[in-house]
């Protein structure tokens, strides 16, 4: 194997390696400072600049593979027409078992460098997709009050929604309900007492007619 296509084997593993580490199950606090330092540091852009360089050369080499593997292709059904004699047998024997070999290696070549490209797309499509359901767990985080999702933001909607501050208020809100109807039964004994003296002084007071209280 020459050194490039060394090269392109250790970048496969790398990203076989990386693929593993992103679907790793990870505490939501340990998952958020990976990636935001993945999408923030100067560094790792440098090296994604640098990545999708090697990608394009990479893809160069893919097709040269493939290329190879058309033209020995090529070869081999030209071998399998051109038969005759026994010493020509022999001699088209030894370029057979060459072209297999080339053939071989062409394959080889071809895989390597398309699984390469292929595992690329998955690692970009997965940290993308990653990256969506962080920020969907933040938002609900943040909406549920936790005070530690969101950052700064977080922070402020926390301090105004917190969950205790939330429970406090409902319990709030219920006693205020209690009292309501508390001062509904009372001012309904009110006016019942006031009926109850309207009727007596009616009946005390004849003259005055059925007239209640003013």
């Amino acid at each position: 194997m020459t050194l490039y296509y060394s090269l392109v084997f250790v970048l496969l593993v790398l990203e076989m390696v990386l693929f593993v580490a992103l679907i790793i199950p990870m505490p939501f606090k340990a998952k958020r400072k990976l990636f935001n330092f993945i999408s923030e540091s100067p560094i790792v852009a440098k090296v994604q600049y640098a990545m999708k360089i090697t990608f394009i050369f990479i893809l160069i080499l893919f097709l040269d593979s493939v290329n190879r593997v058309y033209r020995v292709q090529v070869e081999m059904a030209a071998l399998s027409k051109d038969t005759s004699g026994a010493g020509r047998a022999a001699a088209m024997g030894s370029e057979r078992m060459e072209v297999q070999a080339r053939k071989f290696y062409s394959q080889r070549n071809m895989y390597l460098t398309g699984f390469t490209l292929f595992l690329s797309l998955i690692l970009n499509r997965t940290y993308g997709m990653i990256l969506d359901v962080l920020r969907l767990e933040e938002k609900v985080k943040m909406y549920e009050g936790d005070s530690q999702a969101g950052g700064k933001e977080g922070e402020k909607l926390s301090g105004r929604y917190r969950a205790d501050q939330i429970g406090e208020l409902k319990k709030q809100l219920d006693k205020k309900d209690k009292e309501i109807e508390g001062i509904k039964k009372q001012s309904e004994g009110l006016r019942r007492e006031y009926d109850e003296i309207s009727v007596k002084y009616n009946q005390t007071n004849p003259g005055s007619g059925n007239k209640k209280i003013n």
